[in-house]
């Protein structure tokens, strides 16, 4: 049962970063637009163009910045998803580099939810022209995440590399 509350903690804590940017890229959005509507209220001759230029600028970056992180928060539950469904056993063709990733940051944020003074600093160094290999995700998930908790807790506060 801790490792089903390390890794809910991990997966509350991966979706909660994109959601605070979502937040946050969105408030100051509405600023922005509030700060619109005030020079529009003005004279045409009193208005500071430019402002009002930058802000729509500045609004549709912030879009776009909403955009990705509610798709990384979206690609995130889908691969908690997917990962929950019952086995069948079925292999399927699987990026071992974004698996490896997804686990290693639940692994990280589970044992940083049980215990706060944990730190590590970690790297990756995967091979980007891995082909995608079949296994089953599930059962290969549950091993990385087991090793990956295993060397967090061997190492304690220090560092740790994954690489190919």
């Amino acid at each position: 049962m801790a490792s089903l509350g390390e890794l809910t903690a991990g997966i509350a804590h991966e979706i909660q970063n994109p959601l605070n940017f979502v937040n946050n890229f969105s408030e100051v959005s509405k600023e922005m637009i509030s700060e619109i509507q005030d020079e529009r209220s003005k004279s045409q001759e009193a208005r500071d163009e430019i402002l009002i230029n930058d802000n729509l600028k500045d609004i549709k970056e912030n879009l776009n910045k909403i955009q990705h992180h509610g798709k990384r928060a979206d690609s995130i539950v889908k691969g908690m998803l997917a990962h929950s469904r019952t086995s069948k056993g079925e292999k399927v063709p699987t990026d071992i580099n974004a698996l490896a990733d997804e686990y290693l940051r639940l692994s990280y944020h589970g044992i940083r939810a049980k215990d706060k003074n944990f730190n590590a600093d970690f790297s990756t160094d995967f091979d980007p022209n891995l082909p995608k290999i079949n296994v089953i995700p599930q059962d290969i998930g549950r091993v990385l995440l087991n090793i990956i908790n295993n060397a967090f807790q061997a190492c304690g506060n220090s560092e740790f590399r994954i690489q190919n």
